[in-house]
């Protein structure tokens, strides 16, 4: 069967694309397409032409699978000017999504009619990419520069309401008969002439537009190579002849698909994806069904978990010990939905929405109707399985039972109840509400439905899940405590926080690991014994530096919480570093690097000879969305694939670490961790 069908209303040519799941323009849909737009020009009966889709979504973007792959005809960029070039009106019919190729089809169309819901949007720079089919030429003619800067650059899609107060859409259509209401349009203006045709528009453009969109979005672009080549190619373009401007975005978009950036991003992309897979699990296994979740704790986490779940709809039962706590917990909750709500990206009607569904109690009992319960209490191990060997006998048969915790020993969390099948740890980051990775714990008794059930349950609050074994601190926090203890010893040989924390943020880190640790509060997991005291923690802890909440940790803070070089942590250090007689030397910025970030590379190889985690792409994600690496180096296991193994392995002995196994073997055979 073919993809593109065609047919006709009176004298309009309808070409309906349907290529589930997403209608990517592969190379079979821009044949179909192609073959329509030449049907239309060879018969004098056809008057008008109307570009739909069936399925959910108009084109939703470019056939991913065919970058590195030799581009059958008609190429993307060939097609839509031979769309624009038909001498009969060609109306596009939008709804769902019409994004990247989608975005550009539509412009290439004379006209475009969009139901209220559909979304239209230039995301190839989420891919390191800039849009290759006349997308940074066509926009600015028809919808301005501004919004064109703000859509390609940005690469989040706008409604079709601004889409139409900008020119972008023509008109809009009803949600229910967009088809017929496009057919009606084709028809009012089979006869008008000349067409709209976007690349012959005229660009006005004032050039102080250009800095300033840079100095708006400075902090979003950093590191970025994509956003700068998009914003230099339009504003160099904006004044040329769109046969020149088309041929500098193809030149463009070339040097970029070639970039270490897109190959990153793309890979990430990929790797999101290849997480949902569950090794050793069907397909078609039968889920279990959550229909309330009941969480344990209505601290920071606990409050955070629950609001996934009212967003998503699914009523939650969170259980406190104390009614202030509890309330504490709820009024917390409120706050941040009426927040949100305050941005405009919820409705006051929605916060309600998401309060109903909530019940606060301080019934332990009250857990006994739930079929998911997640615990987020103190990190303790003897305080989980406390909680663990209760739940094990109010919960019904079936529930599962979640562990939110960080590090601790799941299988023995486990033990605690008769029923460790149903046992699963969730990791959520924090804030939980805001944070897309989920960290699942496979339990060596981990149920493989509830596991699957997890994984289904993770997409449904809008989480990125990654599936890890049984390990202290799992994927995540295990390879983070090479980084942060290297990091302290750094202090004691000679760097400064400062120092540290530079290389990370130009490494492309949101920030370093002491501005992580002002952040998280220096006091969390310290012993709290004042006169214990074995390292520079211990003593910043003991008198009060706890982080940013007391305005004073690795860093002093002035009232906006801005950070500045402490005298006093100075003296802390210099005072560990004669107490212990560590020799000092002069650290390079080259120094902190390898034993940092490639003493994290060591781990991740550990990890994934252990099993712990089921592919390298999986601890990218983790990475990505867990503690922000710069997606533009596709997490720790990819950037060592373009360092490559054998580098790694070099600087580590170097610095006498002892080299994984697996990453050796990888320098000796010249492997990637990725294939």
């Amino acid at each position: 069967m073919s993809v593109i069908t065609t047919s006709r209303q009176g004298d309009v040519l309808i070409l309906t694309s349907d290529n589930p799941p997403v209608n990517a323009l592969g190379a079979a849909v821009r044949q179909g397409l192609q073959a329509g737009i030449e049907e239309a020009a060879g018969d004098d009966a056809i008057k008008a032409v109307v570009i739909a889709c069936a399925g959910k979504t108009f084109f939703a973007g470019a056939d991913i699978t065919e970058f590195g792959k030799a581009m059958q005809e008609p190429s993307l960029p060939t097609l839509v000017d031979a769309i624009e070039a038909l001498g009969k009106p060609v109306v596009a019919a939008i709804h769902g999504t019409a994004l990247g190729g989608g975005c550009e089809v539509a412009l290439a169309c004379h006209y475009r009619i969009a139901v209220p819901s559909a979304k239209i949007g230039l995301p190839e720079v989420k891919l390191g990419l800039l849009p290759g089919a006349g997308g940074t030429q066509r926009l600015p003619r028809v919808a301005g520069v501004e919004l064109a800067l703000e859509m390609a650059a940005k690469g989040d899609p706008i409604p079709a309401s601004k889409a139409k107060a900008a020119g972008l859409v023509d008109r809009l259509a009803s949600e229910d008969s967009l088809l017929a209401d496009a057919v009606a349009f084709a028809g009012e203006i089979a006869d008008a002439r000349p067409l709209p045709i976007a690349s012959e528009k005229p660009v006005t453009v004032d050039p102080a537009v250009f800095d300033a969109f840079r100095k708006a979005n400075a902090k979003r672009f950093r590191g970025f190579e994509a956003p700068a080549a998009i914003i230099d190619l339009i504003e160099k373009t904006a004044g040329t002849p769109y046969a020149e401007g088309v041929q500098a975005e193809r030149m463009g978009f070339m040097k970029l698909i070639m970039s270490v950036q897109s190959a990153a991003q793309r890979h990430i992309f990929f790797a999101e994806r290849k997480a949902s897979k569950i090794d050793g699990i069907a397909d078609d296994i039968a889920l279990r069904d959550i229909k309330r979740v009941g969480v344990i704790g209505a601290g920071t986490m606990g409050g955070g978990i629950s609001m996934n779940f009212l967003s998503a709809g699914v009523p939650v039962t969170i259980v406190e010990m104390q009614q202030e706590a509890l309330d504490r917990g709820t009024a917390t909750i409120r706050k941040n939905y009426e927040a949100t709500a305050a941005k405009g990206r919820m409705t006051p009607e929605q916060v309600e929405q998401a309060m109903g569904l909530l019940s606060p109690t301080l019934d332990f009992d009250a857990l006994g109707e739930c079929d998911l319960i997640i615990e987020a209490v103190y990190e303790s191990m003897d305080v989980k399985k406390d909680v663990f060997g209760r739940l094990d006998k109010i919960a019904k048969a079936g529930a599962i039972l979640a562990s939110n915790t960080s590090y601790l020993n799941i299988d023995e969390i486990a033990a605690s109840t008769s029923r460790p099948q149903d046992v699963v740890g969730l990791h959520f980051f924090s804030p939980a509400n805001v944070m897309k990775l989920l960290e699942i714990v496979r339990g060596a008794k981990t149920a493989d439905d509830v596991l699957a059930t997890a994984m289904a349950v993770s997409k449904k609050i809008k989480k990125v899940a990654v599936v890890a074994g049984v390990c202290y601190g799992f994927i995540g926090n295990r390879m983070l405590m090479p980084r942060q203890m290297e990091a302290m010893k750094l202090l004691l040989e000679g760097a400064t926080p400062e120092q540290i924390d530079r290389v990370h943020v130009e490494f492309g880190m949101p920030m370093g690991p002491f501005q992580m640790s002002d952040l998280a509060g220096v006091d969390i997991g310290w012993h709290r014994d004042p006169t214990r005291i074995e390292n520079i923690r211990d003593a910043l802890a003991a008198e009060g530096r706890w982080g940013q909440k007391k305005s004073a940790g690795f860093y002093d803070y002035d009232e906006k919480r801005n950070p500045s070089p402490s005298p006093r942590v100075a003296e802390i250090i210099e005072e560990f570093r004669q107490k212990t007689g560590t020799p000092q030397h002069a650290i390079t910025d080259e120094e902190i690097v390898e034993r940092t970030l490639y003493t994290m590379v060591n781990e991740g190889a550990l990890i994934l000879a252990e099993g712990m985690a089921q592919r390298a792409s999986d601890i990218d994600v983790v990475w990505i969305y867990g503690y922000g690496w710069p997606v533009y180096r596709g997490g720790p296991m990819f950037w060592a694939d373009t360092e490559g193994a054998k580098k790694i392995v070099a600087g580590l002995e170097k610095h006498g670490f002892d080299v994984a196994p697996l990453l050796r073997e990888k320098a000796e055979k010249g492997e990637r961790f990725n294939k």
